[in-house]
């Protein structure tokens, strides 16, 4: 219970939950197989990626329930406000204490990656976040963009062979489609 509020998921997500039915294209045996864990003790990552509302955070934070539960350090952290963080740190002095704690969690998830181009402090944030991570923890990024976009996105060719490389090298991926899972959600009144 203590990992799960120091994870601060987005999504009370659970595995029991996860619907394989939705037509998404999400293989069971490769979630299944991503649920027992064995890629986090390898320090390997995850890319999942797919249009709006097909359940790519609500995946990762499944991963990451399961994982708390597993007793790893877990933490979600949207990509926008992740980088507006650490501006507003860098501007009042905090950044070197705010930019250490994301090597220390066995598994930071990342979403909402590649909502718009990095600025050059974005680029060489994301650098050091992920070479602090690399060969030692495991980060799960989700994206609207497919994995060959990114290089677009970062920007800089040179931060973005140094940033792919760290991230997507040891990644196993999950790429989905289809349509919004939110049209069949109830809506509020």
């Amino acid at each position: 219970a203590a990992r799960l509020r120091f994870a601060k998921l987005r999504h009370q997500a659970t595995p029991e939950d996860v619907d394989y039915r939705a037509d998404r294209g999400l293989d069971r045996a490769l979630f299944m197989k991503l649920l027992g864990g064995d890629w986090i003790n390898a320090h390997d990552n995850l890319a999942i990626c797919g249009p709006s509302g097909v359940g790519k955070s609500w995946l990762a934070c499944a991963l990451g329930h399961k994982a708390c539960r597993d007793d790893r350090s877990v933490l979600y952290q949207r990509v926008p406000r992740l980088f507006a963080q650490l501006a507003l740190a860098r501007g009042d002095g905090r950044y070197a204490a705010c930019n250490e704690p994301w090597a220390m969690y066995q598994l930071l998830i990342l979403d909402d990656w590649g909502l718009g181009p990095l600025n050059e402090q974005a680029r060489h944030d994301l650098l050091e976040i992920l070479e602090d991570r690399y060969g030692r923890k495991s980060t799960i990024i989700t994206s609207q963009l497919p994995v060959s976009a990114w290089h677009g996105v970062i920007g800089d060719p040179t931060y973005a062979d140094a940033i792919l490389d760290r991230l997507v090298h040891n990644a196993h991926r999950i790429e989905l489609s289809g349509d919004s899972l939110r049209r069949n959600l109830p809506r509020k009144a």
